[in-house]
């Protein structure tokens, strides 16, 4: 079994040597982790996987070699019952009925009542206007109608709610990605500013003709490589609305990684809170605060948001709209500390412009970023990469 992994890996673009291989044994041999399938999973990881981009193909030739082991690769309990979540009723109602409605009133209002029939609700509830459950139309639960409602778990079938609590497991982005066209990294070096910088290790073939020919020996200079000397922060929204994006994602990510040295990313989910992270594997348990970000890097540093901006309003406005979490501080507060730290800061939105004034987050997102909000087309792309050269 374990040779096939190792075909596998190679299979799949991941360089697997013999070495490595015998590394792995050995550690299986000398027994430094335990007899589970997740332990197994990190230490096979750690073994082979030497490029972060590269860590969604391992999850899949894993997966492959190894199905049918469970594992549980650190998820938590749900705090709410599966069974209530299932789709057991499908309500579909009339235009007529859904203006029949009615709005429950302001965010903290909502929340509230929320928080009061969790406490006195006993069991389970189908198709109905009041209780937590699937189907019916009351604003809290799951599989129903409400234009104000609170969807608890899975993935609605009208698009409507003001706040979505559910765990969510998304994946990384493949770094190695082939390009469907190179006219992503053309537009991407606009932003390129090249300088010599570091250890003199490049042979200056101009430099030493010339001291040769001057001194009549051999004189050999040398000079620090020629790099692209622009700093850049990555961010990338990952998971739910964004999950129809992540080809023309992983193309920028492919991109980018290539043609800036200097370059840092971090996955976000819907908008910008207290902690960001770089493997959504272990998004819960290892996330880098985002004051440490702010502290790290300097303002030079030029910034790019990736993400489609789609979301209830709440999870920018709001204290505890965080569809995962809840947030101290509003999404708003953190954009604009980003902002301010960054002035040279544009958002890449993959969703199609025309559709942009539908969503009443994407408006309060473009807000925040001064109006330096683009599509993620060819065109946009080039007019982003000239706004930040023209903030250097």
């Amino acid at each position: 079994m374990f040779f096939s992994f190792v075909d596998e890996l190679r299979a799949a673009g991941i360089p697997a040597s013999l070495k490595e291989h015998l590394t792995l044994l050995e550690a299986l041999d000398a027994e430094v982790i335990g007899a589970r399938p997740e332990e197994f999973y990190y230490l096979a990881r750690a073994t082979f996987v030497k490029d972060e981009g590269l860590l969604d193909r391992f999850d899949q030739v894993f997966g492959k070699v190894f199905k049918g082991i469970e594992t549980s690769y650190g998820t938590e309990a749900v705090p709410i019952p599966e069974e209530w979540l299932r789709k057991v009723a499908e309500l579909y109602l009339t235009p007529e009925q859904m203006e029949e409605i009615k709005s429950l009133g302001s965010w903290d209002q909502i929340m509230e009542t929320l928080k009061q029939r969790l406490e006195e609700q006993k069991g389970r509830h189908e198709g109905g206007s009041k209780w937590i459950g699937t189907g019916g139309t009351s604003p809290y639960g799951h599989g129903g109608y409400n234009p104000e409602g609170v969807r608890i778990g899975g993935e609605g079938r009208h698009g409507r709610a003001i706040k979505v609590w559910d765990k969510r497991e998304f994946r990384n982005l493949d770094s190695s990605k082939e390009l469907g066209t190179r006219n992503i990294k053309v537009a991407l070096r606009r932003l390129r500013r090249f300088a010599r910088e570091g250890a003199a290790d490049e042979l200056d073939i101009e430099e030493t003709i010339d001291g040769t020919a001057r001194k009549g020996w051999l004189d050999i200079r040398m000079r620090p490589e020629r790099h692209n000397a622009v700093k850049l922060l990555l961010f990338l929204d990952v998971g739910g609305s964004m999950d129809p994006h992540i080809r023309i994602c992983e193309e920028l990510f492919s991109a980018a990684t290539s043609e800036f040295k200097n370059l840092e990313f971090f996955y976000f989910h819907n908008c910008l809170y207290e902690g960001v992270w770089k493997d959504n594997r272990r998004r819960h348990a290892e996330r880098t605060p985002t004051w440490d970000v702010l502290h790290k890097y300097g303002h030079d540093w030029k910034v790019v948001f990736v993400g489609d901006a789609a979301m209830s309003p709440y999870e920018i406005t709001h204290p505890g709209g965080s569809v995962e979490h809840f947030n101290d501080e509003a999404g708003a507060v953190w954009m604009q500390r980003m902002v301010n730290t960054y002035p040279s800061a544009v958002w890449l939105n993959p969703m199609d412009e025309l559709y942009w004034g539908y969503n009443r987050s994407t408006d309060i997102v473009r807000a925040l970023m001064h109006d330096r909000m683009y599509p993620l087309t060819l065109e946009g792309l080039d007019d982003a990469m000239r706004t930040l050269s023209r903030k250097s």
